[in-house]
């Protein structure tokens, strides 16, 4: 799935080509796409024709744009990627993708915004918007017209100015659970993956079985800060894409995938000890790591 990084790649690309224009009209091709909306697809064009986007947002995984209709107060157009979701500009007579689900056209006559989706695990839902109830240490703020429903229960991020590290540090120092378990929690702390989990742990030489008690206050901040640099170096270079299902608006695929030092090089040489990368079974997914510089603890933590 994409992370943060690549979330926030398309997120740029909306900002850039989407906001400030208006819907002249919403056109999705079957009713999966609608399915997170409780009122149906024919409610979702109805009530997003005429709107103005207004920001394009997110937070951690997760992507929504904030519409304002004439009259009405802002809500968000929470975009599910799902597995192989893409968000594409593309000109109007551009040929359309074989798994195209919805088209936004705008007032403008400029490029259309299509929703393209293999695999059909995504979609498009409004929500009504919310205060943040993550607050903020640095007192700058980050989301101006608030957080959709489905994503209050979600953390802070660590790009975000709402990034509370003191006090992600002191919970996870009080579970006795494996590192890497909190750093995929995203009710924890949001936007850390399978990917650049096993990237931060690497960096840190911690191994991701190890329990997070047993980790220093500082070696745990030093963990998270880790996870934040290698989100940022991704971003710098179009996220990590692995096959062409993940691209920014424009249908670029980002290369950070050639600056892995630990997810997905199997048998590959450490670069900083030499000794072969392995991977492992992990909550169900894969782990990658150095045996040398990252040590497997000897007692086994859920």
């Amino acid at each position: 799935m994409p992370e943060l990084p690549e979330v926030e790649v398309v997120r740029r690309g909306l900002a850039e080509h989407v906001v400030g224009r208006r819907i002249e009209t919403a056109t999705l091709t079957g009713h999966r796409v609608a399915r997170r909306h409780a009122a149906g697809p024919g409610d979702l064009t109805a009530r997003v024709a005429g709107a103005t986007v207004l920001e394009a947002d997110r937070r951690g995984k997760y992507l929504w744009l904030v519409l304002q209709a004439p009259g009405d107060d802002p809500q968000a157009l929470v975009v599910h990627l799902g597995m192989s979701g893409q968000l594409l500009v593309e000109a109007a007579d551009a040929p359309r993708e074989k798994h195209l689900h919805a088209t936004l056209d705008f007032a403008d006559d400029g490029p259309q915004l299509r929703f393209v989706d293999q695999r059909t695990f995504g979609g498009l839902a409004l929500t009504p918007l919310h205060p943040d109830r993550a607050p903020d240490p640095s007192g700058a703020g980050g989301h101006a017209h608030g957080i959709p429903e489905p994503v209050l229960h979600i953390a802070p991020d660590p790009l975000e100015d709402a990034f509370d590290r003191p006090g992600v540090i002191r919970r996870m120092k009080a579970k006795d659970v494996a590192i890497k378990r909190l750093l995929l929690d995203q009710g924890l702390v949001s936007g850390i993956g399978n990917i650049y989990a096993d990237e931060a742990l690497w960096r840190a030489q911690v191994h991701g079985r190890r329990p997070a008690a047993a980790l220093t206050r500082p070696a745990l901040g030093r963990l998270l800060d880790h996870a934040a640099e290698v989100m940022r170096a991704a971003l710098g270079q179009g996220g990590t894409s692995f096959d062409a299902l993940y691209v920014n608006v424009n249908g670029a695929s980002g290369y950070f995938d050639r600056s892995l030092d630990a997810y997905g090089q199997t048998g590959r040489p450490c670069a900083r000890c030499g000794t072969a990368i392995r991977r492992e079974e992990f909550m169900n997914r894969s782990s990658h790591f150095c045996p040398r510089c990252q040590p497997a603890p000897r007692v086994t933590v859920r």
